[in-house]
């Protein structure tokens, strides 16, 4: 078999059943009580062996775990396990993120507190993560709504305030009028709020935000550090929202207006072509702009802007609709020409781009020429798309135009853009150059001239983390009576959440804690009347450091030990949904770069390696109470048990693919455990057999597993790997039955090598295996148990083949297998593939054409047709 091996090639159903004395129930109930006792996965810090941190993607509390939990629980267990087999201390520590709108949208709709909520739940997920035995160390857990987790939300916080990094500022908002919350640019997918569907609103409030800004080229250009250890889908994800562009800056005067505006664009060759601009009208510009004009003018303007606030980003960035603006009745002066421009507000410019206005050139864009030509507004053509951008420029004759030979140059004509490259026309010093020449002699004379620079801008916008809601980390910020920002001193927090009793959590547009004036009614250090900050924090700032908390969570002086962050950390393999591709990657990127800055991490990466794991789907859809499509956890755990469910789920296909739980066979699974499993009970040769003195056909078969195996695991393809393990359990219920029986050494050898590689995936049948074959040492503890029985080496000695199976095929067809040596050379293969009986009958009294022969594997013999 190849390491491509689909699980529809060898499913587990379609082995013989003998499950008869496998008692999944039984077998948990046996070693559930055992490992609890134990505690085996808890990190020993004194350890000296190497370290490997693999970290699952913490859940939120909404009730029970769910299928999705199931699958990306099971593969990150099988990583950890690995290593730990390898011979690695293995940190896999566990959480919840607990924090957050649901369970303060549950206490509204119950009238309870949120904390009764959210706690109740992780007992229940914690219940169940510890029945599907996780190997997590749970001595590390944490809650990122225990204040001793959000103490040092609020440390982090201030200390991004005296970098400067944590700022507050008036600006226009996405709102979400169900939830009643500001919701960061993220978390608006399709124009609507992705937590509840809601059609986001613009608002203007005075928000707090970080700056990510500052290292948005560290995020863009350490991408590259991730190629090939993280899935190039969330590389380029997180390039395009990053979304550098390289330009100018170019500055425009404005008759009557006091500074000049500053105009990003990334072809500032096209200058002499631009004939207007544009501002965005919920732009601060745009309101100065109309304040200094005529009435008519205001009162105009006014109603475009209620309109526009009307729309989304998606609708404004919508291409296809009408083209609407107003005329603001005052003119910009073209710094390259001198010439004067209308200025106009339009909503297809948006104010948190560059600086939130544009300078327009029609002949070259798009939208610019719909909006030129549904205004009348003038075209002026720069760029002759029809001139090469290199060697010399051909002479275009008005009888070659009337010819059709070459494109006509007038975009109001065709309603097209000129958007390809070529040569500069009507562009005074720049005529003739090429576009990229242009660029870089257009930015030469700006600087020249003191109207312009050399300049970047991003999609990326700064990260809004105030949110109008009680259950959330409160920011460590109060104001005095002057409105000054003081932060609260390091040694004054946690600032705690005041008690939910009395408080009203229903959405109406203010943080509820800003009606609890015992919360907000504070002293200054000084001792003077202040107000604390009512806002609490976006709950991505809890995940985005959190790993680090697990090194030491029970720490009461420091959010995490430097000297454990320098022995642990980075994360050598996160796991987790590809839906965090953005949001919560990027901000943990971005924290871990600002920690590194302020001396606390000596790496700018959190996270080495990235394993995203698809969704479990049922009949092809999304599971959904709604469409009545749902699997419930924990029934398919009492139905079928923990393992044959996580067996499942490693080989179902690659991890990255859905699962259709209609489409996998979890009885199939636990026909395979079943019959693993009663392999151990056969062994009847002494624990302390020398293997060397078995069957030796078998001990290949099992040492080319142990060789095999690793590379599988370490490159994800788990499904091969389960794939191989059955191979293997085939093969020594042959020797069993018809070879050297279940006496044999060898027959040991390979169900204990069947009993570690379960651990993997199915560790209770794996752990009962293992004391079935007498190797469980009881006084032994952890050590004695077969998560640490260490993976064995193969013999290189037995992974030398002494003959290889030869495919010979006629015309495609596989005619006859031969036994042969592995260093048969070419010319013998294919003697012995022509004197083939099989072969010779299926030529007849045809002519051979051609034979390609691929030693010692392949003979490919095609006749004349």
């Amino acid at each position: 078999m190849t390491d491509e091996l689909h699980p529809a090639d060898l499913h587990p159903s379609d082995l013989p059943s003998d499950e008869n004395a496998y008692d999944f129930a039984r077998i948990e109930a046996r070693w559930a009580p055992v490992w609890d006792e134990l505690q085996p996965f808890t990190v020993d810090e004194s350890d000296s062996k190497p370290r490997k941190y693999v970290l699952d993607m913490f859940p939120y509390p909404s009730g029970d775990l769910h299928m999705g939990h199931a699958e990306v629980y099971a593969l990150g267990d099988v990583v950890a396990r690995y290593w730990r087999q390898q011979g690695f201390s293995v940190l896999h520590p566990i959480g919840w993120d607990s924090f957050g709108l649901p369970a303060e949208n549950a206490a509204i709709k119950r009238g309870a507190d949120p904390r009764e909520w959210t706690y109740a739940n992780i007992a229940q997920q914690r219940a169940s993560m510890q029945r599907y035995a996780t190997s997590f160390d749970w001595s590390r857990v944490l809650h990122t709504s225990d204040p001793e987790y959000y103490r040092w939300n609020q440390w982090l916080f201030l200390r991004m305030y005296e970098k400067g990094l944590a700022y507050r500022k008036a600006s226009w908002v996405n709102w979400c009028p169900n939830d009643q919350t500001v919701l960061a640019n993220e978390q608006v997918v399709d124009g609507a709020c992705e937590r509840c569907g809601a059609i986001a609103e613009k608002k203007k409030l005075t928000q707090w935000y970080f700056k990510i800004t500052d290292y948005a080229d560290r995020l863009l250009d350490d991408l590259n550090q991730l190629e090939g250890s993280w899935p190039s889908k969330v590389l380029t994800m997180q390039r395009n929202w990053i979304g550098r562009s390289t330009g100018a800056d170019v500055d425009f005067v404005i008759e009557g207006h006091h500074s000049p505006v500053t105009v990003f664009t990334t072809r500032p060759d096209t200058l002499f072509g631009a004939t207007f601009m544009v501002v965005a009208p919920d732009s601060d510009l745009a309101a100065e702009l109309a304040s200094g004009s005529t009435p008519e003018v205001r009162m105009a303007f006014q109603a475009y802007l209620e309109e526009v606030q009307k729309k989304t980003e998606i609708d404004r960035q919508d291409t296809t609709r009408e083209k609407t603006g107003v005329f603001l009745d005052r003119w910009a002066i073209n710094p390259v020409n001198g010439e004067r421009i209308p200025v106009w507000a339009a909503d297809y410019v948006l104010a948190d781009y560059g600086h939130g206005a544009i300078m327009a050139v029609p002949a070259h864009d798009q939208r610019d020429l719909d909006f030129a030509i549904a205004h009348g507004l003038p075209v002026k053509v720069v760029v002759d798309t029809n001139a090469p951008v290199t060697g010399a420029i051909p002479v275009i004759t008005p009888e070659m135009l009337e010819a059709g030979e070459v494109p006509p140059l007038d975009p109001v004509a065709t309603g097209q853009a000129l958007v390809g490259d070529g040569r500069m026309i009507n562009s005074g010093p720049l005529d003739g150059l090429s576009k990229q020449n242009a660029i870089t002699r257009a930015i030469e004379l700006l600087e020249e001239r003191g109207t312009g620079r050399a300049s970047k801008t991003y999609r990326l916008r700064d990260w809004l983390i105030s949110r109008q809601r009680y259950w959330g980390t409160p920011i460590p910020i109060m104001y005095d009576e002057n409105g000054t920002e003081i932060p609260v001193p390091v040694d004054a927090l946690p600032v705690l959440l005041p008690d939910a009793e009395g408080i009203d959590m229903k959405p109406k547009g203010t943080s509820p804690l800003g009606g609890v004036a015992s919360f907000v009614e504070t002293t200054t250090p000084d001792g003077r009347p202040a107000r604390r900050d009512t806002d609490t924090m976006d709950t991505f700032v809890d995940s985005s450091w959190y790993f680090l908390r697990f090194l030491n969570p029970n720490d009461d002086t420091q959010a995490f030990d430097p000297a454990k962050a320098e022995q642990w950390a980075p994360v050598d393999q996160y796991v987790g949904g590809v839906e965090h591709a953005i949001l919560h990657l990027l901000y943990a990127r971005f924290i871990t770069k600002v920690l590194f800055d302020l001396g606390y991490v000596s790496f700018t990466e959190p996270f080495s390696a990235l394993l995203n794991q698809g969704m479990v789907i049922l009949d092809g859809a999304k599971m959904s109470k709604s469409k009545g499509n749902l699997v419930y956890f924990t029934e398919e755990l009492d139905q079928y048990g923990v393992d044959a469910v996580r067996l499942t789920m490693a080989f179902a296909g690659p991890p990255e693919d859905d699962i259709d739980w209609r489409d996998v066979s979890v009885t199939g699974s636990q026909k395979f455990l079943a019959r693993a499993w009663r392999l151990s009970g056969e062994v009847t040769s002494p624990v302390d057999a020398d293997p060397a003195l078995g069957d030796q056909a078998l001990r290949r078969v099992t040492h080319k597993f142990l060789a095999e195996v690793p590379p599988l695991i370490e490159s994800f393809k788990f499904n091969v790997a389960v794939a191989r393990t059955m191979e293997l359990v085939n093969a020594i219920r042959k020797a069993v039955d018809t070879g050297p029986g279940a006496g044999d050494p060898a027959v040991r050898e390979a169900v204990e090598t069947v009993a570690i590689a379960l651990s993997l995936f199915a560790p209770y049948t794996a752990e009962d295996m293992w004391d079935r074959l007498g190797r469980r040492d009881a006084a032994a503890g952890r050590d004695g148990l077969v998560a640490f029985a260490g993976w064995r080496k193969a013999d290189p000695l037995l992974l030398v083949e002494d003959s290889v199976t030869a495919i010979v095929q006629v015309d495609g067809k596989v005619r006859d297998k031969l036994e042969v040596s592995p260093t048969i050379g070419a010319e013998e293969l294919e003697a012995l593939a022509r004197a083939s009986a099989a072969v010779q009958r299926a030529l007849g009294d045809k002519q051979i054409a051609t034979v390609i022969v691929r030693a010692p594997r392949v003979v490919n013999i095609a006749t004349v047709r």
